[in-house]
C-alpha cells in the first residue's frame, strides 16, 4: 500500500498537544458524575423496567429512582449507595426493588442503613457481577464471529467493510431491510437513531414502530436486530456487524445497552454533542469517558463524529480541524483504556466537487487519516453536503468517493445513496449502492499497492499543509484551553460555552464518600 512521506516528528507532537489539552478535563472527569452515569449503573444490574403514568406515557425506572435521589441532594454519594443499602434493607433483587421505588412504594432515603464497609462490599460484588455479564455477552458475540466467516480487519487490509444504514422508524421493518442488505453484500448494519433522540434525557422503553428519520434506540430494539443478525450471519456464514448511536444525553446508558445485547460498533464521539446538539460541555465529556470504560471492555468499536464538521465548515478551509478532533478523540479513548483497534475515527469526502483538482485532495486528506492512524479501523463517511434531487450525479459521486476508500485502505466504508438528499433510502437504493461499491472495491482491491504518491505533487503538498495547520491548531487550543477554545469556534465554526446548553444540571460534583466500583472494575 502507497503512503505519504508525512513529517513523523510533527505528528508526534500533535498527540503530546492533545495530551496536554486532555489533562485539564481529566480533572474534571474525576471529580464529578452525571445523571446519565447513575442511570447507567442501574442498568447494569439489569434493570431495564418502566412504569406508565397518564396515557401511553412510559417512564424508565431508572430515571424515577436517579430524578428523586437528585431532587433530595443526595446523588454526590451515586446512585448505588442508596439503592443498594435498599437491596440490603430490603432483601430484594434489583429488579424488583427498581419497579417498587419507581412506584413510591419503597423510599430508600427513609431506610435503615447499614454501615459504609457493608454497602460497598456489596456494591463491589454486584458490580462485578455485572461486569461478568458484559464478558460473557462479549465472548457469545465473538464466538458467533469465529463461527462463521469474518473478514473485517481494523488496518483495512482486506478492503472496506461495506457499511450501510437502515431508517424506517420501525424495528421490524428495519430487521426486513437489514437482512435485504446483508444478502446483498453488506458486512455492517446501522440503525439510524430517531431525528432528535440524542436530546432525550431517557432511553424510551421497549420494541417502537414509530419514529422520525430513524428508529428509537431501545435496549428492546437493539435485542430484536441482534438476533435477526445472528440468524443471517448463521444464514448466509459471514458475520454482519450491528452498530447503533451512543451518543446524546443517554451516552453511557447506550453504551450499557449496547454491550449487554452484544452490538458491535457504537457512534461515540467526545465533541459532536456539544457542537451538534448543543450539549452542554461537562456533560458530554464526562460521561463519554464513562461509556468508553464500558465500550472498551467490551471490546466494541466506536465511531467518532469529526464528517459532521465538514457539513458546517468548508471543507477544504478547515479540513486540519477534522485532523485536531482526530488526535484528541484518540486521547480521550486512550485514556479511558481504549486500545487502538477500537478507535474507528471519522473523516468524510465532502469537499466542493466543482474545486479544481478536489478529487487529489480527498485522496490526500483520507490517506494521511489511514497513516496517521494505521491500526484504527477508519470510518469513511461518504458525500451529502453536495448531493442533490439528481441521482445520476448523486450516484457518480459515490462511485468516487468509493473509489477514494479502497485506492487509500479505508476500514469502514459507509455508502453512500443516490436519492440521499431525498428520502429515507428505500431497498432498491441500498442495492444500487451496494453493487456500486463491490464492484469498485473488487476492481481496484489492490491498486494502492501499484502506485506511489510524487513526493513534490499536489497529493503530498497538501497533505503535508494539513498536517502543519493541524499542528499550529491544536497549540492554540492548548494554549487557551478546549473549552474556552470551543467557545471560541475552534471546530465547525460553532460556538458553546462551559456552563450552557443542555443537560448542565445533570452534572453532579462527587463527595468524598461517592460509591461507584464500576470505575474501578472497568
Amino acid at each position: 500500500m502507497a503512503h505519504l512521506a508525512l513529517d513523523s516528528d510533527l505528528v508526534n507532537r500533535c498527540r503530546e498537544s492533545a495530551a496536554r489539552i486532555s489533562k485539564p478535563i481529566e480533572k474534571v472527569i474525576e471529580t464529578h458524575t452525571t445523571v446519565a452515569i447513575e442511570r447507567s449503573v442501574l442498568r447494569l444490574f439489569g434493570i431495564e423496567g418502566a412504569i406508565q403514568e397518564g396515557a401511553g406515557q412510559w417512564f424508565p425506572e431508572v430515571n424515577k429512582i436517579v430524578e428523586y435521589l437528585k431532587k433530595e441532594n443526595l446523588l454526590d454519594r451515586g446512585v448505588l449507595y442508596w439503592f443498594v443499602n435498599g437491596m440490603i434493607q430490603k432483601k430484594m433483587p434489583a429488579q424488583e426493588l427498581a419497579t417498587q421505588v419507581a412506584l413510591k412504594k419503597i423510599d430508600l432515603i427513609a431506610l435503615p442503613r447499614a454501615s459504609d464497609d457493608v454497602v460497598c462490599k456489596k456494591a463491589f460484588e454486584l458490580c462485578k457481577k455485572a461486569k461478568n455479564y458484559l464478558i460473557e455477552q462479549r465472548d457469545k458475540r465473538d464466538d458467533l464471529r469465529r463461527q462463521v466467516q469474518d473478514t473485517f480487519d481494523p488496518e483495512g487490509k482486506n478492503g472496506p467493510l461495506l457499511y450501510v444504514i437502515v431508517a424506517t422508524g420501525n424495528i421490524y421493518d428495519d430487521v426486513i431491510q437489514a437482512r435485504a442488505a446483508a444478502q446483498a453484500g453488506a458486512g455492517a448494519i446501522a440503525v439510524i437513531r430517531s431525528t432528535a433522540q440524542s436530546l432525550l434525557d431517557f432511553v424510551p422503553h421497549g420494541a417502537t414502530t414509530e419514529g422520525f428519520g430513524g428508529t428509537y434506540a431501545t435496549q428492546e430494539n437493539f435485542r430484536i436486530m441482534r438476533q435477526a443478525l445472528d440468524a443471517e450471519s448463521l444464514k448466509l456464514g459471514r458475520y454482519i456487524r450491528l452498530t447503533n448511536y451512543c451518543s446524546g444525553l443517554c451516552m453511557p446508558e447506550i453504551a450499557a445497552l449496547g454491550a449487554m445485547e452484544r452490538l458491535d460498533f457504537l457512534l461515540n464521539d467526545a465533541m459532536y454533542g456539544i457542537l451538534f446538539r448543543d450539549i452542554n460541555m461537562k456533560r458530554t465529556l464526562i460521561d463519554q469517558h464513562f461509556s468508553r470504560k464500558i465500550i472498551a471492555l467490551s471490546r466494541i468499536v466506536i465511531h467518532t463524529g469529526e464528517d459532521n464538521y465538514l457539513t458546517t465548515a468548508d471543507a477544504i478551509e478547515n479540513g486540519h480541524q477534522v485532523l485536531a478532533s482526530q488526535f484528541i478523540n484518540e486521547r480521550f479513548a486512550l485514556n479511558a483504556q481504549m486500545t487502538e483497534d477500537l478507535m474507528g475515527l471519522g473523516h468524510a469526502q465532502e469537499m466542493d466537487p466543482e474545486y479544481p483538482n478536489v478529487f487529489l485532495l480527498e485522496i490526500a486528506r483520507a490517506q494521511m487519516t489511514r497513516d496517521i492512524f494505521p491500526r484504527s479501523p477508519i470510518k469513511f463517511m461518504p458525500p451529502t453536503r453536495y448531493k442533490s434531487g439528481d441521482i445520476f450525479y448523486s450516484h457518480l459521486m459515490d462511485a468516487m468517493f468509493n473509489f477514494v476508500g479502497v485506492l487509500t485502505g479505508q476500514t469502514i466504508q459507509l455508502l453512500g445513496m443516490s436519492t440521499e438528499a431525498m428520502h429515507t433510502p428505500l431497498l432498491q437504493d441500498r442495492w444500487m449502492s451496494i453493487k456500486n461499491a463491490r464492484y469498485i472495491f473488487n476492481g481496484a482491491r489492490d491498486l494502492g499497492k501499484e502506485i506511489n504518491f510524487n513526493s513534490s505533487g499536489i497529493i503530498e503538498s497538501w497533505a503535508a499543509q494539513v498536517l502543519k495547520k493541524t499542528y499550529h491548531h491544536l497549540e492554540e487550543i492548548d494554549k487557551k484551553g478546549l473549552f474556552k477554545a470551543i467557545e471560541l469556534k475552534a471546530f465547525a465554526e460553532v460556538s458553546r460555552t462551559e456552563t450552557g446548553g443542555k443537560g448542565y444540571d445533570g452534572v453532579i460534583s462527587k463527595s468524598s464518600k461517592y460509591l461507584n466500583p464500576f470505575f474501578e472494575l472497568l
